[in-house]
């Protein structure tokens, strides 16, 4: 039976990647070291290879590698009624090392294997205790990105020495148009700056993220190999007030498929460091666009304010800290600080056609903040607060108006602005005050707002150049089922209702009705957070009435969450007083309700929202 080439290929290094795991080399050297101690006579000098072949038989070596070396049986595209059509490259997590992970590589494309062959000298983990058969740990995960494609590992225990050992296939492909299904030469991979994205992730076992480490690696190392092939040690460097702190050092080799047959001088490739760089504010706003994951602006909106806040660490006091993440990093730990929101939500904006800027101002007390800003065709003003979604239409007061004169109220929270950009553009504010509700947004006035000019900005912005980022990374569609999400988060907060009023004497019975009826209820208040619209609230009041009995009092208390932990959840909801009126409720017939809807948005963002209700008989 032939193959073809990319399949054997393919079976080589999954074999080679085997081999590795199981230490072959050792055992080949020490089994060799052996037959020359034992086997051979005094007048030999030399070993045979058959010699060789029945030492590492006889010692088991040959059987053990085939025992544990499985192939599942591959069903033919034919028998699924599919086309064999190239699909687009995916990577190797071992979840299950019994079954194969297959992967249909294009011969006519370029490829690069990485493989992460393990960390070491992650020193703030030297006294991690290793962890027991089922225990919770923390652990890491290492996120890739590479010209459109994400990719991330299982996640491992913290260790000093964490044992990440994955392989991901990159597909290197050219982006002129009908290129696409060109193989990429030696000058064209050259010419692709676009490094790889590293981003190492730290999970606690209450489920916090934490940036660890966010490295920029320049694959083309690999092209000046004679083999096609180079193994580096990459030191991960720690962020913020620790970007020049070694965090750790990962293992990695660069395999190119299928080799080049011209070998490029290690003299024209250079290598770069993004680590503590500082970047030009335009290179964080792209044009992104989400496909079918988000249909509207203000669904891009939405999801962008279920990201958590997390507020940069301020080390030895003083003001705030800028530290600004790749979007990458920002996606990967699910939070950030203001200025990442606000660069997302704009990108996101950009990417449906509208005007779209970053605004950087204050808010009261003086305190930093950015938020986002559209102008419409018809000069309308609004703005968007990418922490929590809500708009906000501007309007200028007029302050040569007479003193009578009615003057709009400002609805919104901030204070003054000092400059606004995006992708191609940044203005600076120079008008006599920088309060926002002064300001006129012109920005075709000189004398109110100075602009950079579009080519100083394209020439720090544009990819390929030293303090651009590279280009946004694709969002991934949910990462929950909302459905079962839904019902095992009500699950979870049934027992923890029952249990926290059995320790207080107190027998519990659900109407199982009534919690159906709140779901109208849960829809509706997400429906108001997407559009600002509130609409089904007569439907559910009729329902409620239909479901509490003549005499009969009903208390519910809807509730919020971005995570969908029941304990964390629990505990604050009864840290409400209202909710631990219901949950703790005495009285005659006493009816317990709660319901859960879990709406999940892109990446790991979801809404979570709960009520509790009950219903009783009023005694006077």
């Amino acid at each position: 039976m032939s193959l073809p080439p990319e399949k054997a290929s393919e079976l080589k290094q999954i074999i080679h990647n085997h081999l590795i795991k199981i230490n072959i080399h050792g055992k080949i050297r020490d089994v060799l070291a052996e037959t020359m101690r034992e086997d051979l006579d005094p007048g030999h000098s030399s070993l045979s290879e058959e010699d060789f072949l029945r030492a590492l038989q006889r010692r088991g070596i040959v059987d053990d590698v085939m025992k544990d070396l499985h192939f599942s049986k591959e069903v033919p595209d034919t028998e699924l009624g599919l086309q064999n059509t190239p699909k687009p490259a995916t990577h190797f997590i071992d979840k299950d090392p019994t079954k194969l992970k297959k992967t249909n590589m294009d011969p006519a494309r370029r490829y690069l294997y990485l493989q992460v062959l393990g960390g070491k000298a992650f020193l703030e983990h030297l006294q991690e205790p290793e962890p027991l058969p089922g225990q919770v740990c923390s652990t890491f995960t290492l996120y890739l990105h590479f010209r459109n494609q994400r990719f991330h590992s299982k996640p491992v225990p913290c260790a000093c020495e964490p044992d990440l050992q994955e392989g991901f296939l990159l597909e290197i492909h050219r982006e002129g148009l009908g290129d696409g299904s060109k193989m990429a030469d030696a000058t064209t991979m050259l010419s692709i700056c676009d490094p790889v994205h590293l981003v190492l992730i730290k999970r606690d076992t209450s489920s916090e993220t934490t940036l660890v480490s966010s490295y920029f690696l320049d694959w083309r190392t690999v092209l000046s190999s004679p083999s096609g092939k180079t193994s580096i040690a990459v030191e991960l460097l720690g962020v913020g007030v620790e970007c020049k702190v070694t965090a750790g050092v990962l293992n990695m080799s660069l395999d190119l498929y299928p080799p080049l047959s011209e070998i490029l001088s290690p003299d024209i490739i250079t290598t770069q460091d993004e680590n503590g760089v500082n970047r030009p504010v335009c290179s964080y706003v792209r044009v992104l666009r989400a496909g079918r994951l988000l249909e509207s602006p203000r669904q891009a909106a939405r999801f962008v304010s279920l990201l958590g806040l997390e507020k940069a660490p301020v080390v030895g006091g003083g003001g705030k800290q800028e530290q600004w993440c790749s979007l990458l990093a920002f996606l990967c730990r699910n939070k950030g600080d203001c200025e990442d929101h606000a660069t997302l939500l704009c990108s996101l904006l950009l990417g449906f056609g509208l005007d779209a800027y970053v605004c950087v101002g204050t808010k009261p007390k003086s305190l930093a903040h950015t938020w986002v800003m559209t102008r419409g065709t018809d000069s309308t003003i609004t703005f968007w607060e990418s922490l929590t979604a809500h708009r906000y239409l501007h309007q200028a007061i007029d302050p040569d108006a007479p003193p009578l004169a009615p003057q709009p109220r400002p609805s919104y929270p901030y204070r003054t602005i000092g400059c606004v950009f995006n992708h191609r553009s940044f203005l600076a504010n120079c008008q006599p005050s920088d309060a926002v509700e002064l300001c006129s947004f012109d920005f075709h006035n000189q004398s109110q707002w100075k602009a950079m000019s579009e080519e100083a900005v394209g020439s720090v912005c544009s990819p390929g150049s030293t303090t651009s980022l590279p280009p946004l990374p694709p969002l991934c569609g949910p990462s929950l089922e909302p459905s079962a999400a839904s019902n095992q988060l009500e699950l979870e907060l049934r027992y923890l209702v029952v249990e926290h009023r059995k320790d207080l004497g107190l027998a519990t019975v659900w109407d199982d009705h009534l919690s159906y009826v709140l779901s109208s209820a849960l829809a509706a208040y997400e429906l108001e957070r997407c559009t600002g619209t509130s609409c089904g609230n007569e439907e559910f009041q009729d329902a409620v009435r239909r479901a509490v009995p003549d005499g009969h009092t009903f208390k519910g208390f809807p509730i919020h969450f971005l995570h969908h932990n029941a304990r964390r959840a629990f505990a604050t909801c009864l840290r409400s007083p209202f909710c631990d009126e219901i949950v703790c409720c005495r009285g005659d017939h006493v009816r317990l309700a709660v319901r859960v809807r879990v709406f999940a948005y892109p990446e790991s963002a979801c809404a979570v929202w709960v009520m509790f209700a009950c219903k009783y008989r009023s005694v006077l």
